[in-house]
Formats: C-alpha cells, structure tokens, sequence
C-alpha cells in the first residue's frame, strides 16, 4: 500500500473523519450536449497532477506505476514541475492558485460529475506544499539541482541513487528567496485555498489563511524580485515585473478577509505601476496570464470585486485582442483556428485564456448576451482544439481521442533505464518492437493521462519530437488553466468521469532479468560473463537482497568417480568489487540430484539500478572449474544454464530465463530446472508497515507515549513537520477527531506527570 502522507503538516486543526470518502458512482457516457467528454478531461488531468507528486504518496494516489520519491527534500510533497524533478514554489502556488479559482467558480458542477473529492484531495497536496514553503522572512523557491536535473533522463523513484551516485547530497539542495513574485502568487495561493476549504475544513482553512497573510506582507514589504534562486530557479522562471502578481494577491486576500485595505494598495500603490503598451499610456490588454504575467487575472478579479467599469473594460480589450482583435492588435492564430499567442505552451496559453472568458462570462459580461454568446464559443472552440478539433485531428490531451503525439517530454513516463532517450517516439528496429537500431528505448513504459502537451506551431504543424520541448513539454502550469476551464465546461455541458479508470497497467518488457555469454568452456571448465538487469519502471525501483542461480549437471563426473568436493568456483570479475554492491559466489550447493548451482549474490543489489548505461546492469564474471589434471570428464551440453548461450564479446550476450534471479527467497525471474517459474505479483504495493501497538500520545508510532511525542506534536502544529495518519489517532488526546493546542496542552500535562512520578 501506498503510505499516506498528511497534507495536514500545515494545519493546525485536521479532521480525521474526512480522511477518506468513497467516489460516486460513474458512467462511461460523454456529455449529450459536446462531443467531447469533460469530465472524463478533468478525471484525467487530475491523474496527471497524481503523477506529478513528489515524496511520500497519498493512499488515494492512483498511479500504479508511481512510488514514493526524493522523501528527504527540506519541503516533503508537492508536484515535480514539469518531465523533469525540480520542484519550484512558483509554479507549485500558481498552479494550486488557477486550480482553486476553478472549483471556487464552479464547485457544483465539479460535484455533480462526482469529481469534487479527487479534485480537492489534488488541490490541498499543491496548496500544502506552498504553505510548507514558507519561513516567515524567507520562502523554499526551489528544491533540486538544475544541473544534474536536466542532464540525466530517469525515472522520480530512483533519482536520488542516481544523484548520489554523482556525488549529490540527500537531501536534495534548496534555496531560500526573498522574490516578490514568488512569494505573492504563494499568498494567492494561500488565500484561494482559503476560500476553497473554509466550509470544507475550517481548521485547515484557517492555516491557510494565516500562510497567506504573513506572505503578502513578506512580498508587499519587499518589493524586489532580485533575489529569485540559488538552485537554478532564476534560469528557467524568471520573474520580471511584480507589482502584477501583487495586484493579483491583493484581490485573492479581499476576497478572503473582506478587508478593505487589500483593494486601497491596489488603487493607490499596485494599479499606478501595472504594464503599459509599448508606446502608449494604455493599460496592457495583450499577451495572456501565466506564472509571470498576472495582470490579466487580477485584472478580472478586481472587476469582479469592484464592479467598476473601468475594469470590465479592460477585460473586454484582452478578450476581444484573443478573439477579433482591438485597437489594431490581435493574437496570431494557426490556420486551423489556435489562438496562438507563443513558441512556449501554445495551448496553455489559449486554454488559460479560455478559463478567463469563462469566468468573466459568467461574472462582469453575464447578462450581456452578445459578449456571452462570443467569449464561450471561443472558449470551447480552443478546448475542443486541444481535444482534435484541428487539421491534424491530433488530440494533445494524453490518453485522449484517437490520436495523440508519440512523443511526451517527461522523464518518469518514458521507464527509460540507460539514460538514454532522444529515440524516444521513433519508429523501432523491428514491427511491435521496443528499440532502435542503437539500443535506445523508443516505447514509453506508460501513458500519461490528462496531460496537455505544449501545441502546434505558429503553422499548425508540430514536431513529435520528444526533445522539441516546444511542442512535446508538459507541466504542472500547463494544465492549471486548461483544468479550471474544464471546470467551467462541465458547468455548461456536463460530463461523467469513467467509471474503469485508471487502467491498471502491466509491464511492457522484463523487468528484472539476466543475459549471459560464454567466455571460455574448455576440458576443466566454465566461464561465463552475466549481466544482471534492472529495467523497472512498473515502478521504477531496486532490489537490496539480489542474487541468481547458475545451474550445473556432474553426473558425468559422478560415473567417472569423481564428486562436487571436486569442483571448484570463483568470481573473475565483478563490476561492483571495490562499492557495497560486491558479489559473492557461494559453493555449489545440490538442487536436485547430480544437478547444483551456484548463488551469486550481491552484499546490497541496489546497485544494480536502471538509472544508466553503467548501472542498469551489473557485469559478473565467474568459472566453475575442476583441477586441470581431470581431463575429459568436464561436459558442459548437460550443464542447464549453458543451454542456449553462445561465445564471444558483448554482442554475444543473449537474455536467458535458466540463470534464475531472486528478491531475498522469492523468484523474480527465470524458470528453475524442475519448471517453478516466479508467482505473479504486484509491484506497486507495498508491504504493509509492521504492526506497531496503539498507545494514547505515541505520536511517532515507536510503540510509547514520551517527550519526543510532545515535541513532534509541537512541529506538526506549527507546519515544522508531518505525522503519519496513525500517529495523529494516538494524538487526539480528546478523542473529538480534531488535532489541535488542546491536544498538546494535554500531552504535556501527561508527560510531566510522568516526569514528576519518576
């Protein structure tokens, strides 16, 4: 089972009883009134955010082919940013931010498609990792190396073996910024996510609250975007103007508090210093919101909060430059109708818009049948662009429509094991094949569902080219705006999730497995080289207790009067012989009759690790020998494992199921001589945790209530640390299903109780 990891890290108060909630039931039948499904959309791109999760996974993860990753970083959780693993605070808050303003907007018709508590348990994992973020003077921006990041292709649950391997720390590196942008779109974050769960989670509401006042003061005080990252944050979201993202942040905090004074610094400090036109003094009504440009979004929320005409008209300028133009400037559009705005994210950009003609549709212009009536079918036509309504009939949703791209940029999905992946979405060596010519991987291990790729070019054609980052690219703030139009779509036109998803997938090659070759056989002897392989990606992982069997027959020994106390064995070469992974060779041990085998076991097989050419394989060369002075008695055709092996250099290496390979006692690969072959099972689950008894206040499960309890309850409350779902049973102290300072003042009071008795 997947290990829940607490979003309640950041809450003061949870709720234990709404921990879980079981889905309603669902069809497979689309919209009546679209051709497209909308709920099935959102039920995906919210399995793409549960593919994004870092660190501990929740219980209601559903991604089969994910498992826990990158546990120690200084912030647990939150989503990887795009194919690669960095995590940034910027994009995390927009993200959770947009998500927010979508099920705020339209929270009954998320709840009638029955997505409402997979859309929430999704949002809140976002919205805790931002509140996680926060240090009070300083935010965490960014958590990775940049450098080793974008250079090694491999999948989240070994990335750190990997990292380590080059010399990289665990845990990961972080940095601590001051950068307005990114602080304030963490209280726009706080505060939407405020709004969202206060009748939901009052308690977790409140802390959020509590996040977002203290960031917006941090970013208001400020005022400098200088100090962005450490960690290579600066070099791929680099945030340019400010005052846009505080105008933004403003109008999230009066909508939470009501207070007054968040739309007087919007009048009198944030609105003098917005963008203009280039050359003009008009306020800029062009380009489109995105994690560095929220003008366009605070702008709508400030008309909607204000009702001022000023600002509808605002409003009206941007959707009119995204739809006929205004004041002589227009979006550029693909001959097949995309609303074009730029190389980076096409459909992100036109989705995100989308959501913004929704919302003031439904708003500032409702009533206004004209406006109504234009902004919607523009809206729908770029979402029903992403879903194939384009020339190519190329739906760029993954998992999606009848066609998608080949091609995805994203590390985890692709399963690639040597770091090798630029074929990647190419045709194979072979029909129904797996390779290249060159060895390299050219079939994903998964689909990933729900994810918007990047888009077409300005031409209406796209590179399916897995390193054409333009077009191939998928992130968490891609599918933020695309995900709350979705929203306002089921709204308009209803739509059902499906009723069998996810599909529980199956690997798609050997994933554990041995391939061998003969060095030498000679009158006395057996020489064989063996690789031992890791290729998993169902999910990615290693094994620490690795061994194999190589099986013999000496019944031509035997006759000749001779017995195993003749044989001997030794390893020649071991690629692992000077690290912790060292093999050792055991004595022939008898498996059945004149036929023994010999174990060769790695001291920790995590070495053998599918994170590279030189690690997804771990080379053993080995001789089984009697003295040179036996000759002719040494027959190796009788021998089972040498069945079907050839001789010669690593060309000559081929993939053989009678050299067996075991996890500890249990047979992962290969058939044994009498035929057992391994018992299927299940990768992705994980053994249960060992029973620990439940003991009142024993809130780090070791089995006993003590001083470590009181300070780990002390952390949790103030957003220091997390605590497992049965450590927060044991610390409802007041048994009201609520963890609060009422629980710890009881605590305390117990322990020293215990302290003055002793």
């Amino acid at each position: 089972m997947k290990k829940r990891l607490l979003a309640a890290a950041v809450s003061a108060v949870v709720s234990l009883s709404s921990m879980t909630a079981a889905l309603p039931a669902v069809t497979n039948a689309a919209a009546a009134d679209s051709k497209y499904n909308y709920g099935e959309a959102l039920q995906k791109s919210m399995f793409f955010y549960q593919v994004q999760q870092a660190g501990e996974l929740p219980d209601w993860n559903e991604v089969s082919w994910r498992a826990d990753s990158m546990e120690n970083d200084e912030v647990p959780g939150g989503w990887f940013d795009a194919g690669d693993h960095i995590k940034f605070a910027l994009t995390n808050a927009y993200t959770a931010t947009v998500l927010a303003w979508g099920i705020y907007q339209y929270k009954d018709a998320v709840k009638k498609a029955g997505l409402y508590d997979k859309y929430m348990k999704n949002l809140q994992w976002g919205l805790d990792y931002v509140a996680g973020c926060d240090r009070g003077d300083k935010v965490v921006g960014t958590i990775a190396d940049d450098a080793f990041d974008h250079v090694w292709w491999g999948s989240a649950e070994v990335y750190m073996r990997k990292y380590v391997l080059k010399g990289g720390t665990d845990p990961r590196p972080y940095d601590e910024i001051t950068c307005t942008s990114t602080v304030a779109q963490m209280a726009s974050a706080m505060a939407s996510g405020y709004l969202v769960f206060k009748d939901e989670d009052k308690s977790l509401a409140e802390s959020y609250l509590k996040h977002a006042k203290s960031l917006f003061e941090l970013a208001d005080t400020t005022r400098d975007n200088t100090d962005q990252a450490t960690q290579g944050g600066g070099n791929y979201y680099k945030c340019s103007d400010y005052f846009d993202d505080l105008f933004y942040a403003a109008n999230w905090m009066y909508m939470a508090t009501g207070d007054d004074s968040y739309l007087d610094k919007c009048e009198k400090e944030y609105i003098p210093n917005l963008a203009k036109e280039q050359q003009s003094t008009e306020r800029k009504f062009t380009w489109g919101f995105c994690w560095d440009d929220a003008l366009q979004a605070a702008s709508l929320l400030y008309a909607i909060n204000t009702d001022k005409q000023e600002w509808k008209d605002q409003i009206y300028k941007h959707l009119e430059y995204w739809t006929t133009g205004y004041g002589g400037k227009k979006v550029n559009y693909t001959p097949d109708g995309l609303a074009w705005l730029f190389q980076w994210g096409s459909l992100r950009h036109a989705t995100t818009t989308a959501f913004l003609a929704s919302v003031a549709c439904d708003t500032i212009f409702k009533g206004d049948a004209a406006k109504e009536e234009k902004y919607n079918t523009w809206a729908k036509s770029q979402m029903d662009y992403a879903f194939g309504d384009n020339d190519l009939g190329m739906s760029y949703v993954l998992g999606m429509g009848d066609k998608n791209p080949r091609s995805c940029h994203h590390r985890t999905t692709s399963g690639v094991w040597d770091d090798k992946w630029t074929k990647l979405g190419t045709d194979p060596a072979e029909e129904g094949g797996l390779l290249s010519t060159d060895g390299s991987l050219v079939e994903y291990a998964h689909t990933l569902y729900g994810a918007l790729e990047g888009g077409p070019n300005m031409d209406g054609t796209f590179k399916d080219e897995v390193n054409s980052y333009q077009n191939t690219e998928v992130a968490i703030d891609y599918n933020a705006g695309y995900t709350a139009e979705l929203c306002a779509l089921l709204d308009d036109y209803g739509g059902t999730p499906l009723a069998d998803f996810p599909p529980k997938e199956t690997p798609k090659w050997d994933e554990f497995f041995m391939k061998a070759s003969i060095n030498q056989a000679a009158g006395s002897y057996t020489e064989i080289k063996a690789f031992a392989m890791n290729h998993t990606a169902w999910p990615a992982r290693t094994i620490k207790d690795l061994s194999y069997n190589y099986y013999f027959d000496i019944s031509e020994l035997e006759k000749a009067g001779y017995s195993i106390n003749d044989v001997s064995v030794r390893v020649g070469y071991d690629q692992h012989s000077g690290d912790e992974g060292k093999i050792s060779i055991s004595d022939p041990i008898q498996y059945d009759g004149s036929v023994y085998y010999v174990k060769l076991k790695f001291n920790d097989g995590r070495v053998v690790m599918p994170t590279g050419q030189s690690e997804h394989r771990s080379e053993c060369q080995f001789r089984i020998s009697i003295p040179d002075n036996i000759q002719g008695v040494w027959d190796t055709s009788n021998d089972y494992s040498f069945a079907g092996l050839t001789q010669g250099g690593e060309d000559a290496m081929v993939v053989t199921d009678k050299i067996t390979m075991y996890d500890g006692d249990t047979l992962i690969w290969g058939t044994e001589p009498d035929g057992t072959k391994p018992t299927p099972t299940d990768p992705s689950e994980k053994p249960d945790d060992p029973v620990v008894p439940s003991v009142k206040g024993d809130a780090n499960i070791n089995g006993s209530f003590e001083v470590a309890d009181v300070v780990l309850m002390g952390q949790f409350l103030t957003n220091q640390k997390t605590m497992t779902e049965k450590g927060m049973i044991n610390s409802d102290m007041n048994e009201d299903s609520k963890l609060n300072v009422f629980d710890w003042g009881i605590m305390k009071k117990r322990i020293a109780a215990t302290a003055n008795k002793q």
